[in-house]
């Protein structure tokens, strides 16, 4: 692999100039629009710069691209980007569990920190649970993938997702609504306004509203279908900005989730699939939807110092209060296998970054630098009821966190300014705390001690990064870098013991070498990325699971692993208006080495779990001119992937490929109405039959289901 990643700079290297070249003659005899594809700004390094010159490998959907995609939550990021999984975790499905490139959290442990970290305007979300939530207001979406060891306020194994809101707009007064109507029910709908104080001030508010009807009817008691979907979320945003130096920004949004359980039915082992079933039954448990609130504070403050230095403060509250019911109806009955499930979980969290920007020397040195403070604590109930009885399960935790980061880019002179040279490191410290007390009351029995116990312990980590950047030329470049990821250490409440909860897990590292080639060609109009990693994984936190109670299982530091892969992206402007996209993801994680707590290699029993060798995306846009009746736009996008485990010790639950068809027909300023939109659209356009989710309750495999073909209209009004 290492080979690969020399061979691709070095092939990259030779063969860009002549692509250019030949590219500038083409660009010299077409005859159409030479303006080119639009160029992406991303903040993925703490500062606004082309997509095209970061040495990340990333995906950034603007408000266009979400839309387009239909991209309405976290959940809908599986269908957009290549070597990224989002699923439902079965016990509550307001928890996303996101993996990248292979890597991933798949329990819902809230103890423990996710290998994919999620920020929202710089603010880290500590919590899985309540992802689900819908996004109110956004103006873009970025994927980092690989480990993000130096810039980020928690560091991170997989990638990190930034959720980028959109600012209030300074003296603009507007104000826009928009609905949406589709199958089972779909109601949707957003108002936002905006509101201008002056020229230095400005505040904008938003409501979002949305029902839908889940696809499995309910025979049981309770609520008549699973999956139903009830949510509401507000935001309201202010800005200052009194002069040219100075901008204060003010966040505060607000998520309710009302929903009911998804389905899990039994399924049969591959390459057997089962097929969805539209009627189902709770059994003698009452269906009820879950109650789920989050909310948080966010505080952001930009000075200029000079026109070489910013000061940026990030000040961020965040707070979770989940409470889901989950029914299992799978079909087989087994001592451990739980009836039902309910989860709460009440958490809130603090955060401050303070970062400088800048630069030196005439911009030949730009750096970031900064101090970051984290601080969380929580408690959760887990109730599983079983044949073999109720077991309830009582946790807390208390982390704090502190970190030390910089990174600076060097570009010489005498290199033309074609030679970036970036080093960076970041310092950690984790301070961990936690208690557990779970028990269990058979049917007619007395309550037995399953297990009680506490810790607490620190962790420090040194995680440095560099990479080298060449310019070939103004439209192409080629990168290599090396970077440490770093994810910590904790305890585990749904141990085995007393004992392994208080021993504890550590933290585990991944050492990532990657390689890259961004290019533009043919006047702009060809835009085409390659990046490929190898990546060291060690000290990995395992999950080993009792055979027989899926409720029980030890993570341990189990040995060592190897990822590796790709990802390419080409984007192409064939005409005025058209476009048309591609991109392909291949990842291949193996474990190397994996002992238990009994000292047994049990390396053959375990693969990586949500990690399609294969996937890719298709996609191609229309824009038409102003006609009479209004500007078309249409897309239509295909999403594919490999089938993958579902459970990383289990070989026999594996979840089927499967690809989505989806497309959107629009019109832009309806017969001459200014800001009027109306498209029609539709998801899933196939009907295809896929699984979610594919997991093992004890030795019961089951799954949750995608939804089936739903079409729909959105209308829209800009005032």
């Amino acid at each position: 692999m290492k080979r690969f990643l020399m061979t691709l700079m070095v092939t990259a290297a030779f063969q860009a100039p002549a692509l250019a070249q030949s590219a500038d003659l083409a660009a010299q005899e077409a005859d159409g629009d030479s303006r080119g594809l639009a160029d992406i700004v991303v903040t993925a390094q703490k500062r606004a710069e082309s997509l095209q010159d970061t040495p990340i490998s990333i995906s950034a959907l603007d408000v266009g691209a979400l839309e387009a995609k239909r991209v309405v939550s976290l959940a809908d990021l599986s269908s957009a980007v290549p070597n990224m999984q989002v699923s439902p975790h079965p016990n509550t499905g307001t928890t996303l569990r996101v993996t990248i490139r292979g890597i991933g959290e798949p329990a819902a442990t809230q103890t423990r920190d996710n290998p994919v970290a999620v920020y929202v305007d710089g603010v880290y979300v500590a919590k899985g649970q309540g992802l689900a939530n819908e996004l109110a207001e956004l103006e873009r979406i970025e994927v980092l993938r690989g480990p993000q060891g130096t810039l980020y306020g928690r560091n991170a194994t997989a990638g990190a997702i930034n959720f980028i809101s959109k600012a209030p707009q300074l003296g603009d007064f507007s104000a826009q609504q928009s609905l949406s109507f589709g199958s089972f029910s779909e109601f949707r709908s957003r108002s936002s306004i905006n509101i201008p104080f002056g020229e230095t001030a400005a505040a904008e508010l938003t409501y979002l509203r949305v029902k839908k009807d889940g696809f499995v009817r309910n025979l049981g008691p309770g609520e008549g279908r699973f999956g139903d979907v009830d949510r509401e979320a507000v935001r309201a945003a202010l800005r200052w900005q009194p002069t040219d130096a100075f901008e204060a920004r003010y966040t505060y949004d607000s998520s309710w989730i009302d929903d009911t359980s998804t389905f899990s039915q039994s399924v049969p082992l591959y390459p057997a699939e089962g097929t969805l079933s539209r009627t189902a039954s709770s059994g003698l448990f009452v269906l009820r939807p879950g109650n789920t609130q989050v909310q948080g504070h966010n505080l952001t403050l930009i000075y200029d110092i000079n026109s070489s230095l910013t000061i940026k403060s990030i000040t961020g509250y965040r707070r979770l209060n989940d409470n889901t019911n989950q029914v299992y109806n799978p079909g087989p009955v087994r001592a451990f296998l739980p009836f039902s499930n309910t989860n709460s979980t009440n958490q809130e969290q603090f955060s401050e970054e303070l970062q400088l920007i800048g630069d030196l020397f005439d911009d030949s040195v730009k750096y970031v630098g900064g101090l970051y403070y984290f601080r969380e604590s929580g408690f959760g109930d887990d109730n599983s009821l079983m044949p073999s009885g109720y077991n309830p399960r009582h946790s807390t935790w208390e982390n704090t966190a502190y970190a030390v980061f910089g990174q600076a880019t060097w570009t010489p002179r005498f290199m033309d300014e074609r030679l970036h040279i970036t080093v960076g490191a970041r310092w950690s410290r984790d301070e961990r705390e936690a208690t557990v007390l779970s028990t269990r009351t058979p049917p007619g029995g007395a309550t037995v001690l399953v297990l009680e116990g506490s810790g607490k312990k620190g962790f420090n980590d040194f995680s440095p990064t560099g990479t080298i950047q060449f310019d070939v030329n103004q439209d192409a470049n080629v990168y290599a870098k090396i970077t440490r990821g770093y994810r910590t250490g904790g305890f585990n409440p749904t141990a085995s013991t007393p004992a392994t909860f208080a021993a504890g897990f550590k933290p585990e590292s991944l050492m990532s070498y990657e390689a890259g080639f961004k290019s533009e060609f043919f006047d702009r109009r060809i835009r085409f990325n390659v990046a490929a990693y190898h990546s060291k994984y060690k000290d990995i936190q395992t999950n080993v699971f009792d055979p027989f109670n899926p409720r029980i299982f030890d993570i341990i530091n189990a040995g060592s692993a190897v990822t590796q892969g790709f990802e390419a992206d080409l984007m192409a402007l064939l005409f005025d208006g058209m476009t048309i996209s591609g991109s392909y993801g291949y990842t291949n994680p193996k474990y190397k080495k994996v002992v238990d707590l009994g000292g047994n290699d049990i390396t053959s029993n375990f693969n990586f779990q949500h990690a399609p060798k294969n996937s890719f995306t298709l996609g191609a846009d229309y824009k038409s001119p102003e006609t009479s009746v209004g500007i078309v736009e249409a897309n239509v996008n295909y999403a594919w992937q490999d089938k993958y485990f579902g459970v990383a010790s289990d070989p026999k639950i594996i979840t089927h490929a499967y690809g989505l068809l989806g497309a959107r027909l629009g019109l832009t300023n309806v017969l001459g109405v200014e800001g009027l939109r109306v498209a029609v659209w539709g998801r899933n356009l196939t009907n295809v039959n896929y699984y979610r989710n594919h997991f093992a309750l004890g030795d019961v495999a089951a799954a949750m289901f995608g939804e089936p073909r739903s079409m729909g209209v959105d209308i829209s009004m800009k005032f």
